[in-house]
């Protein structure tokens, strides 16, 4: 794991870091990606990382975004259980202090079993502190990078709820990708984005608009794959903290017009080994001519076992969407989305931002790095759910060395979706979600995700399709209401 800079190794380094604080925040991380926290007093938050952990209502794992609760009783929390505490554990190697609130003191959580000390399979940190285990396991280490597509409005929440949510206000009209002119509207939002995030610890590698009315896009720096989850979930934190500040609203839907392009997630991967070196890379002499055995040229700068890993991601996406694409909206995104370079089948292809996997090889880029990009997820992604999933169906290919079975992009034609050579991915939530919870869906294997986190987090996508089904849009009643 990667530690925060200054990230207290004893209780006493801790002790001697708050010494001049009176309080301390802590968060951690439901199912819909959201941070769920509060302060605690100096006092209290030493006794509990002296501890296990501290008490922390299980109800934030029985309702949804809106806490409302859930259709149906699930495991972790409900009636039966009387929604009873499950155990904190405060995460030390997280520290940092928030510079737009004073430098408070902040440590992220995982959550608990109370009664084994075991790391909730549903805890978003959880499965992902397993899956990096699994990897460990095999001497491989996780790393990946996320890059964040964002809409950002004039707007608050109480302007949103006068509007009732039409009718918003960009920060800046017009489609201008990569304008070193747009930003100037909004210059010290923009700065201090960035400037920030370095303060907090989030890492960025790069920052610039997007196209679209008030788009930004910003790459996080490619870290520890649970580091990196961790910067993305706080990532949305500080954005959304700034724009407070600035009179603005970023928001990080995955379509919110349906004529524009809308955002992305998408998450770049690879393995290391225990000395650091890229699993992914070809050898030096492979350099040359590429790797012999390779399936075809557009991975033939990829290893044998990204090539395992790249198969496995393949064969298995389509059971894992909701961890991928959690929300209704997410699939507006990928329904047609050729348009916009959101991918809506199982394809992949060397450099080619019009695959859902994008592979990133020499001669394009240094052999150091090599690395997958998976461009399926929006901005709207549990950065833990997706990237637990892209590991845990790259190990299983590694595991079951399994053989890419179809060709790259390169090779496709406008036929072969109607030839079925290429799969399509669902193109809804309930879709995604039916699939993932077939009895012989990959999901379920004890390797990948496994029933109990099956069986939860596909309960809380039926009550967020439950909940769509009832509701009645403004389209049908613009559709309807006088025709009809």
């Amino acid at each position: 794991m990667t530690s925060t800079k200054d990230a207290p190794e004893t209780l006493q380094d801790l002790e001697t870091l708050l010494k001049n604080d009176n309080k301390v925040k802590v968060a951690g991380i439901d199912v819909d990606g959201v941070l769920r926290g509060k302060f605690m007093s100096k006092e209290k938050f030493l006794s509990a990382a002296s501890s296990d952990g501290f008490g922390f209502c299980s109800v934030i794992f029985g309702w949804d975004i809106h806490d409302t609760v859930y259709s149906r009783e699930l495991l972790i929390s409900n009636k039966a259980n009387g929604y009873r505490d499950i155990l904190a554990s405060i995460d030390l190697s997280t520290y940092r202090r928030i510079p737009w609130e004073n430098n408070v003191p902040f440590f992220l959580v995982s959550f608990l079993d109370p009664d084994t000390k075991e790391p909730l399979v549903v805890d978003p940190r959880g499965i992902l502190k397993i899956t990096s285990d699994r990897a460990a396991k095999s001497h491989r280490s996780c790393y990946a990078g996320v890059e964040y597509e964002y809409f950002n409005f004039k707007e608050t929440p109480v302007s949103l709820a006068e509007k009732k949510f039409q009718n918003l206000t960009p920060i800046t009209p017009g489609m201008h990708g990569y304008s070193l002119l747009r930003t100037q509207l909004n210059n010290e939002y923009f700065h201090s984005i960035f400037d920030e995030a370095s303060k907090f610890g989030v890492d960025i590698e790069g920052h610039h608009t997007e196209t679209g009315p008030g788009v930004l896009e910003t790459a996080l720096a490619y870290t520890n794959a649970l580091r990196m989850a961790d910067n993305a979930i706080l990532f949305k934190f500080l954005t959304k903290s700034i724009g407070m500040q600035h009179g603005v609203l970023p928001t990080f839907m995955a379509k919110p017009w349906g004529n524009l392009p809308g955002c992305s997630g998408h998450t770049h991967v690879s393995l290391r080994d225990d000395s650091g070196k890229n699993i992914f890379a070809v050898s030096e002499a492979e350099l040359l001519t590429g790797r012999p055995g390779a399936a075809n040229d557009d991975v033939k700068f990829l290893s044998e076992e990204a090539e395992h890993f790249l198969a496995g991601i393949l064969d298995g996406i389509a059971d894992v969407m909701p961890m991928l694409v959690p929300t209704i909206n997410g699939y507006k995104r990928l329904v047609g989305g050729e348009a916009f370079w959101a991918p809506n089948a199982i394809t992949y292809g060397y450099d080619s931002r019009a695959a859902s996997i994008r592979t990133i090889s020499p001669p394009s880029v240094p052999s150091a790095a090599t690395r997958l990009e998976i461009r399926v997820p929006g901005a709207d992604m549990n950065p833990y759910f997706t990237i637990s999933a892209i590991f845990l169906l790259g190990l299983r290919g590694i595991e079951k060395k399994l053989k890419l079975s179809t060709p790259p992009m390169s090779k496709l034609t406008a036929d072969d979706k109607k030839n079925g050579t290429i799969k399509m991915l669902p193109t809804s939530l309930e879709a995604a979600t039916e699939r993932m919870m077939r009895p012989e869906s990959i999901a379920r294997e004890k390797s990948m995700f496994g029933d109990v986190f099956v069986e939860h987090f596909g309960g809380t996508r039926e009550h967020e399709v439950k909940v769509w089904n009832e509701a009645v849009t403004n389209w049908e009643v613009e559709r309807y209401i006088e025709l009809a």
